[in-house]
Parts: C-alpha cells; sequence; structure tokens
C-alpha cells in the first residue's frame, strides 16, 4: 500500500485505534478529545500530503547525533515556545504510516514511543546494550515483576505510585548495599547516577534512612546544587564545565578527610546557582553546609566515570527507569508542581538529550559502575566479583 494511500475521512479514528495499541493512556481519552488534540498537529496542506520517509532512511536518520543537536530548544512563533519542526515532522510521518500500514505497529513500538500529554512520538533510547548485559555475567542479579507496566494509562506520574510500582526492586538493591557495606566498613563514598526523574534522590533518601537506622553516620550530597545556571548550560555537553567543578572536587574531598564542605546553592525554580560563573557567591545569596559521615551518598546526572572523580568511588551506582515512564514523571514534578518548565520547551529539550546523554554519560558509566537498578523492567544487575557481606560472589538467579 501507498504510504500516503487512505480514507482522509476516517483518519483521525483509524489513528485513534492504532494509537491505542501503542500507548493504553490513548484509550482514556474520548474520540473527541483525541480529535482535539490532533487538530494541533494537523498540518495546513492536509494529511494527504504528508509522505513518510521509508523505515530504513528514517532509523538511519536517528542514529546520527545531530538528528537530535539540532533540536532548537526554544523555537518560537510570535511570543510562544513552540515544538521544534523536526518533532513535528516526526510525529506527522508516524502518524500517517500508521493509519497507511506504510509502518507496522511493532516497528514503530521498537523505536519509538507515543507520550500522552504531549501527543508527539519520541525516539526510544536503549540503555542495557548487549556488550553491558556481558559485563554483568549476561543475566540480572535478581529479577522481579516489572510493575511499571501497571501505570502505562497514566498521562503523567506522581512520587507514590511510581514508589510503590519500584518497591521490590529498591528493597533489592538497598540489602544488597547493606551487606556490601557491612563487608566494607567506612567511611565510603556511593555514588547513584541516573537519568532525570529516574528516582535518584528518593532512593537515595531510603537508602541513607536504612543505613542510618543500621547505626551508620550518614550525609547526602546533591550533585545539582553544583550546577551552573541553565541559560549557560543548555546546549552543552555535560561536562566538567557546566558544574562548579573546582567547588565540588574540593568538597568531595573535604568530606572523605572528615572534615564539613561548603557547597553551593541550586534554585530549581530560577533555574540559578547561588555562585556566578567564576564560582563566587553572588549577592544575597548562600552555601550549605554538608557534615562528614561514614556513608557519603552523592547523588545527582554527571558523568562520574571521569578518572579524577572515579577514583575517589567505591561503590559507583547507575538507577534509572526508560524514557517514558520517566517523561510521565517530568509533567508531573515539573510542569504540575515546580512550574519549572514552559510544556513545548520540555518536549524539545527531553527529545533532545536522552539519547545524547546516553552516549556521553549513562553507556560510559555502565560500562564502569558496579551496579545498575532497572527499575522498568525490575532488573538488579551486579557485578560478579561485588562482594557481599558473606564475602561470597554474587550467585546469578533467574
Amino acid at each position: 500500500m501507498p504510504a500516503n494511500s487512505f480514507d482522509l475521512h476516517h483518519f483521525s479514528p483509524d489513528l485513534f485505534f492504532k494509537l491505542r495499541q501503542l500507548n493504553p493512556g490513548v484509550g482514556e481519552l474520548a474520540l473527541y478529545e483525541f480529535q482535539y488534540a490532533l487538530k494541533n498537529l494537523t498540518p495546513a496542506e492536509g494529511w494527504a500530503n504528508v509522505q513518510p520517509e521509508p523505515k530504513e532512511t528514517l532509523l538511519e536518520r536517528i542514529t546520527k547525533p545531530e538528528f537530535f543537536t539540532n533540536i532548537q530548544l526554544k523555537p518560537k512563533q510570535g511570543d510562544q515556545i513552540i515544538l521544534d519542526q523536526t518533532i513535528t515532522s516526526l510525529t506527522r510521518q508516524l502518524f500517517v504510516g500508521l493509519v497507511s500500514g506504510f509502518y507496522p505497529l511493532d516497528w514503530v513500538d521498537e523505536h519509538f514511543y507515543f507520550d500522552v500529554r504531549s501527543f508527539v512520538f519520541f525516539v526510544r533510547t536503549h540503555y542495557i546494550t548487549p556488550a553491558i548485559c556481558q559485563r554483568f555475567g549476561g543475566l540480572p542479579y535478581q529479577s522481579f515483576e516489572p510493575k511499571q507496566a501497571l501505570l502505562d494509562h497514566m498521562f503523567e506520574l506522581g512520587y507514590k505510585d511510581f514508589a510503590r510500582a519500584n518497591q521490590e526492586i529498591d528493597l533489592a538493591f538497598i540489602q544488597v548495599v547493606q551487606s556490601w557495606i557491612a563487608s566494607r566498613g567506612t567511611r565510603l563514598l556511593l555514588t547513584i547516577v541516573g537519568p532525570t526523574a529516574s528516582g535518584k534522590s528518593e532512593i537515595g533518601g531510603r537508602l541513607l534512612n536504612s543505613l542510618a537506622a543500621a547505626g551508620f553516620s550518614c550525609t547526602a550530597v546533591e550533585m545539582d546544587n553544583f550546577y551552573k545556571d541553565r541559560v549557560f548550560r543548555d546546549g552543552r555537553p555535560m561536562d566538567t564545565a557546566v558544574i562548579h567543578y573546582p567547588l565540588f572536587f574540593e568538597s568531595i574531598n573535604a568530606l572523605l578527610r572528615g572534615e564539613a564542605a561548603e557547597i553551593p546553592c541550586y534554585d530549581f525554580i530560577q533555574a540559578t546557582s547561588s555562585h556566578d560563573l567564576d564560582g563566587h557567591v553572588r549577592p544575597g545569596q548562600s552555601t550549605q553546609t554538608i557534615q562528614p559521615a561514614d556513608i557519603i551518598i552523592l547523588e545527582g546526572n554527571f558523568p562520574f566515570h571521569i578518572p579524577e572523580i572515579a577514583s575517589l568511588i567505591d561503590l559507583k551506582i547507575v538507577y534509572y527507569a526508560d524514557d517514558p515512564i520517566r517523561l510521565k514523571r517530568k509533567w508531573k514534578r515539573d510542569v504540575d508542581f515546580r512550574k519549572k518548565y514552559d510544556p513545548n520547551y520540555l518536549v524539545n529539550r527531553y527529545f533532545r538529550t536522552q539519547s545524547l546523554r546516553n552516549e556521553e554519560i549513562y553507556q560510559p558509566m555502565m560500562q564502569c559502575c558496579d551496579i545498575i537498578v532497572d527499575t522498568t523492567n525490575a532488573h538488579l544487575w551486579l557485578q560478579p566479583d561485588l562482594k557481599l557481606r558473606e564475602g561470597k560472589e554474587a550467585c546469578y538467579v533467574r
């Protein structure tokens, strides 16, 4: 069937039917609600003039970094931020390809996911590669029922539902860390790295509370507090230039020496640092004091595989959820509650950064970390040589 061969009169109900098979959340809409949203994507020249690319051509295009780096974060129409044209064009192609049968459902689902609230398609990011799987012995250390699948129908996602879905794997992860610490003693530096809205802060807090209950003195350091202003960071690679690196390095070393550290404060509403770009405290701003402890938990979205930092870390942890579930968390957290982002800016930024950050940070981190917690698939991955309380190598179980 030609790519643009379909009945225009039945385009929206046919697309509605197809998208419900890809995303259960679409089924929460009435057809007329779906059609309201579709009007925002309808091209002026009509759907019949949208010509989807051949599958091979489209796949080749989305594997190139420039496909993402060329996404504009704040394109405007008048005074309003709009969706980047690449995102709009991709979504229109996939809509027409689905309705015409040019793109099979399973092919689309393998490479893309549809977010109901933004009403656009995103490119899927694949985190656990065959090489990473092999590095961790070929099988997860433990696997549980993937309960995040029960959240597929939701448009946005709050903390309580997310925490309930991850309860089993989170508990298993905390128990592994407790056993490892018991076999090592203190003072120890642990890092928890993961994509935005993956739950790093929450799991870090629960881990800290469990360790404190076991009698350890613990402290947490949020990497976000070392960020420079967002207007400076936007569009830049995630490296030492986007944080107050000298302050960060000095602070971590002070804590490891058993000394208190004075660190910057980051304002998530204004997206600004308490310090200027040169690392000096701004007038009217203040620092925060972090006291030393037996266990230091460093949490944030930063490439801790950098050799100068990696040498300081005793246990490296990557904690993540797949992109669709995290985007739902960002709608609830960053748009509804924090009022942090314009919705179209959020879509442009998220679309642009996830694949790039995977290449820059998460793939390299997974190649050198000790533990991976994949909450979406409910897999706990452990390095085979990670010693537990009994001093034995971990046994892999299905």
